[in-house]
């Protein structure tokens, strides 16, 4: 494996406000980039438009910033046509899930093998402050003064429903985590949705508070390994049991509960039912936020597949040129 640094993946300055989660992600999606060890050029960093999607600028990769709504279009483009490419399709939640959100659930249905980065401030930023279609009802922005009257998109919910076969989830400020699902849906073949939890700092500044400090996650998140409990809190002492058809958080030690009778996470269940349970928790709804890799599928992906049929079509042709198809029919020379 090629031995890279963070340094190998840097490129100019970036321009985001200072303390803009944009930051924390560049240099998790660098340092992620350096430990994976590929090189910089079978790399491929590809977004749309927003704040957010300046990062092609700033990383030392072929690059491109596409036009609103596109990445998920592109980056599909360009994988089929360079299967050993690897992409990082980089877009905002109002870029991937309002004009983009065609794009962003059928590359999911299709399975296209893509590390789809969904950067979620809950805002508009790039165009100074309208609500998204992640902003929560009754939210009041510069285009809704008086509140939205509408429910958001839950980037989970919508990613499962897409029949997704990925999904994980970290808070920008979370440095070593962000850097694990990274790699792990580099690792995953198929459309790899990570969902970054981040602040826009001017216009929607502590959206994600509860779960944006160290202390925050202990107490307000749970951080979900496959074949590990379902375990949370400051000092481990809750988890997660199943009830009926949902989930109930319980404590440890009390009312009989012991650790065997806590949940085991399974992030290869074909079925997904526990996994999107998971992934919609709340803390409004008095559970923990779930960090990590939530769903992780093996199946198809659309490119090795439409390339795999190419070839199969090709070699039960008789030509392989443009030239050898004529050749197939009658040819006559004209001479004067």
């Amino acid at each position: 494996m090629n031995q890279y640094t963070a340094q190998d993946f840097k490129k100019g300055q970036p321009r985001w406000c200072p303390g803009c989660g944009d930051h924390f992600f560049l240099a998790s999606l660098q340092k992620a980039m350096a430990e994976l060890g590929v090189p910089p050029y079978e790399t491929a960093v590809i977004s749309g438009i927003g704040c957010s999607s300046r990062l092609p600028y700033y990383a030392n990769t072929y690059a491109m910033q596409t036009i609103h709504g596109r990445a998920a279009a592109i980056s599909t483009g360009a994988k089929v046509t360079n299967p050993n490419l690897t992409i990082w399709q980089v877009s905002g939640d109002g870029d991937a899930l309002a004009i983009g959100g065609n794009h962003f659930i059928h590359a999911m249905r299709r399975n296209v093998d893509l590390n789809m980065i969904l950067l979620n401030n809950r805002i508009y930023g790039l165009t100074k402050g309208q609500y998204s279609p992640t902003s929560p009802r009754g939210f009041v922005s510069k285009s809704s003064p008086f509140g939205t009257t509408e429910d958001p998109f839950r980037p989970a919910e919508l990613c499962f429903g897409a029949r997704g076969n990925f999904f994980a989830r970290s808070v920008a400020s979370d440095n070593s985590e962000t850097i694990a699902i990274l790699k792990a849906a580099y690792q995953h073949k198929g459309a790899a949705v990570c969902e970054i939890l981040q602040n826009c700092v001017i216009f929607n500044d502590g959206c994600h508070n509860s779960v944006y400090t160290s202390q925050g996650r202990k107490e307000n998140a749970i951080y979900v390994k496959h074949g590990e409990p379902l375990i949370f809190g400051a000092n481990q002492e809750f988890g997660l049991v199943q009830d009926g058809f949902g989930l109930k958080v319980v404590k440890i030690g009390e009312n009989g509960v012991t650790r065997d009778d806590i949940l085991i996470h399974d992030a290869h269940c074909q079925d997904n039912t526990l996994q999107l349970k998971l992934a919609m928790m709340s803390n409004e709804e008095g559970f923990p936020i779930a960090l990590g890799v939530i769903r992780d599928v093996e199946a198809p992906t659309y490119d090795a597949a439409v390339n795999q049929q190419i070839e199969e079509v090709k070699a039960q042709k008789h030509y392989h040129t443009f030239m050898e198809m004529l050749e197939t029919n009658d040819i006559w020379e004209v001479k004067e």
